[in-house]
This record gives structure tokens, sequence and C-alpha cells, in this order.
């Protein structure tokens, strides 16, 4: 790679502030090279301007953006050089500061549960206490208090809660997030929520990928009055009622999705005790038939063959993966080395905020050419938290990623994670202008801030959209 990259765009007579060239920076950490697995996993092509593995000389770095789009990055005299042979006009540029901190392209997060209503803080004092899974179900807690909650809110509360969490994500330095739905688990609410996320994209700053998650627990209805109109035990489905409720999502909530035409993915929560391999193979099958692409919550509490039904159907990616077993790891690398990857989307806060200690073995994966992304996987009841960051020092700690492992994580495998590899992800020229300017000079000081909200200025389309107080 070389010090300077310069873009190819339409230069020409632009406005005021149709350019910004972001100076001043000690490090630029471009992701560039696109997906990343094995030993890439530990590249963030990083570039110091004060030396180091790929040290560029003594003076700062600088990024320039174009009309929302990357045009040059590396040593600022050599990227103004570049723009200016390349027909940009200087006057055009609005200057940003890095004042020595660290930029990096936005980050990604690739797993969230992003519109909801109601919270479940009880559950976790519940958890503090050694409740199990059905103790929280038989107080009213689980999936299906958030599912009654979400049900009964307006589309308007739906909206500001959301709203009121982007704002979070985005002083966290997030710039795309996926957001699923499955909070509804019928037609109505599913398609409410995903109005709701339509609208929070299109209205920005923070770009959204949709997602329908009608295949993400088994409601009331379905499980208390099943087909012989027995009663189920409180947390325990029915096979008939399960089977009857995957069929209301093939014939009933798919189409009318389809016909909606906003989700992009379709996800479905593989596990033993929610939907089966075969289950969830048949809702994933009538998704690719209506168009949507697929991922899949897969293998979180014990090994269900989610692994191996995320490659057998050419996923995007897999989440959760805490337990996979060796067969589906096996699987997983296989589709990587076959040029077919499947994307290792680890949730680590939700490991860590169930006090689980137990959690994905991301090495095992990055050691077996499986490429690894990290997610918050933010939602009310086992990771309420908004913080990529945050997720990032986890891994670190609790899984032994690297924090350049960590940050590949969220951002350029994340951005392929969600099938905008070729968009955002990394600082390239032709790229989408998504950028954050952190107030440390180096990758290995990100996760380190345990907590920290570090990011200063955040970036979007080459638009400054957030901007830390001084």
């Amino acid at each position: 790679m070389s010090d300077v990259q310069a873009g190819t765009g339409q230069p020409g007579a632009g406005p005021a502030g149709a350019g910004l060239l972001i100076e001043g920076a000690a490090a630029i950490a471009t992701l560039a090279g696109g997906l990343r697995r094995g030993a890439a996993q530990a590249d963030a092509a990083e570039l110091r301007g004060g030396g180091g593995d790929r040290g560029v000389g003594g003076g700062s770095l600088a990024v320039a953006v174009w009309r929302g789009d990357i045009v040059a990055t590396g040593p600022q005299p050599e990227v103004m050089r570049q723009i200016e042979a390349a027909g940009y006009p200087l006057e055009a540029f609005a200057r940003l500061d890095a004042a020595g901190g660290l930029v990096s392209p936005g980050l990604i997060d690739a797993h969230t549960h992003l519109v909801f209503a109601g919270t479940r803080e009880s559950e976790w004092q519940m958890r503090s206490r050694g409740a199990g899974y059905l103790e929280v179900l038989e107080s009213g807690g689980g999936i299906l208090s958030t599912v009654a909650a979400t049900r009964a809110a307006s589309a308007e509360d739906l909206l500001a809660g959301a709203r009121r969490r982007l704002a979070e994500m985005l002083a966290n330095g997030t710039t795309t997030a996926e957001a699923k739905s499955g909070y509804g688990l019928d037609v109505g609410t599913e398609l409410r929520q995903l109005d709701v996320i339509g609208r929070l994209d299109r209205g920005g700053p923070i770009q959204l990928v949709p997602t329908f998650l009608g295949g993400h627990a088994v409601p009331a209805e379905f499980r208390d009055r099943p087909a012989s109109g027995a009663p189920t035990a409180i947390g325990a489905a029915r096979p008939d009622g399960t089977d009857r409720y995957v069929a209301d999502v093939v014939e009933e909530q798919l189409p009318a999705v389809a016909r909606q035409g906003i989700a992009r993915f379709c996800d479905v929560f593989c596990e033993t005790g929610v939907f089966s391999a075969d289950q969830s193979r048949r809702i994933l099958r009538a998704a690719a038939e209506h168009g949507l692409a697929l991922r899949l919550h897969a293998d979180e509490l014990q090994p269900s063959g989610g692994a191996e039904l995320a490659v057998e159907m050419g996923c995007v990616s897999a989440d959760h993966l805490a337990a996979p077993s060796d067969v589906g790891l096996a699987a997983l690398a296989r589709a990587a080395e076959t040029g077919r990857p499947v994307v290792a989307t680890l949730l680590p806060a939700t490991s860590w905020f169930l006090g689980k200690h137990h959690f994905a073995p991301a090495r095992r994966f990055i050691e077996a050419g499986i490429p690894v992304a990290l997610a918050t996987d933010l939602n009310p009841g086992t990771s309420p938290t908004f913080s990529l960051p945050l997720v990032m020092s986890i891994a670190c700690l609790e899984m032994g990623l690297t924090p350049a492992e960590a940050l590949v994580g969220v951002t350029i495998n994340a951005a392929h994670s969600v099938g905008l590899g070729a968009e955002i992800g990394s600082i390239e020229p032709g790229k989408q202008a998504d950028l954050v300017v952190w107030d440390v000079p180096s990758v290995e000081q990100l996760p380190y801030w345990l907590g920290g909200c570090r990011a200063r200025v955040v970036i979007k389309r080459g638009r400054v959209v957030f901007e830390r107080p001084a």
C-alpha cells in the first residue's frame, strides 16, 4: 500500500464545504484491503506519522474528502499535492484538526435489536441472585415481556426510544448499524418495527440495515393455545405450537415484509428450545424466495447446527457462536477457504452481562481462518449497551483479541457482515467518508480506556454529525 492513496472522483469547481480535510492526525487506521481472516485479522493497515511499522515520516497525517467520498489519505503534504494535482479546488475544503488523534473508519454495529419498548433491569438483578431462565420467564420476564411492551407501544414511542439510543451510539463512534425487528412476532408489530427502522435510516445520521427477525421466539398465543387445546407450561413452547408459528412466519409475516420493502435481511434464532435447524431452514428458504439476504443467530447456548446451517444457506453472517460444535467450526472454515465466507459475528457484551464467563472461541475462529466481526447485541434484556469501544475492550479482555483484531471486527469485517463491504468499513479512495477522530493516538489505546467515550468527532458521508464539547 502506498503512503498516499488518491481517488479519481469528479473534482471540478465545487461550492465551499464540498470538501473536508482532516489534518494533524498522529495515526490513521485505514483498514484498506478488504475482508480480513486468519493472520490478516490483526492488520488495521495503520499509518503512523511518527514512524513505527507503517511509519510515513515525521509529519502529520491527513484524510481528504470530496462530496462525501474519500479521495486521499497519507502524509499531509502529499495529500495536498495529490488533491491539487487532481484538480480539486483547495478553497472548497473545510479544515478539521485531528489534534494528534487517531482517525479510523466509522464503527459498524453488525447486530442490534434497536427498536423496542420497556426495560428489563429486574431480570439482571434476579440473575445476579442465581435465577435461571425459567424462573425469569415465570416472573413475567424474558423476550416475551419485551414483545408485550413493544406490541402496546405506538410507532412514535418506538421511534423516540430508538432515536435516543442512536444518539448514544453515535457519540461512541457508530456510523452504521444493523437493526432487527423481532419484538412483535405478529404481522402488524413486525411491520411497525421495520417502518420505524426505515424512518430512522432515512432521517440519519446513522445508516441502518433493516433485518426481519420474526423467528426470534414463539409468542404467547402459540404457546398457550396449542393445537390440542391443552395449556402449555410457562416458558415451554409445544412442538405443534412452534411449527404453527413457523408457518405463520412463512405464510403471513414474510409476504407482508416483502411487500413493505424495507427489510434487507432475514434472521432466525436457531437454538435448542427456540427454533431447530430444520425450522430455521424453512424460514430462511422462504425469505430467500422473497429476495431477502440471510443471517442467523447460531449456537449461542449449545451446539444446535446453526453454524452448519449458516454455511448451507449462504448466510452472510452467523452471530453469537458462543457454543459451536467442531463440525460447525470446520464448516465455517471451509466456507471461508473456498471463497464463500460466513462472517462470525461475536457478541461478547451479552456473555459478559449475563455473567456466564463463557465466551465465543474467537481465537479458534481466527486460527481457523474464519473472519470475525464484533457487535453490541443492543437489547433490553441481555446486552443494554450502546458502545462498540466497550465491546472491543471485552473482546480483548475475555476473548484474547488484540486491539487491531477488535478494530477489524467493528469496521471492515462488520461491513462485510451487513453486505456493505464495498462501500464502508475502510478509509480508501472512492469509499464513503464515514470517519471518527478519536482522542487517542493509536489503535492500541482504543479498547484500553475501559468504558470511555473517546470519540471526539464523528463524520458520516463527509459531514460532521457529532462533535464532543471541549
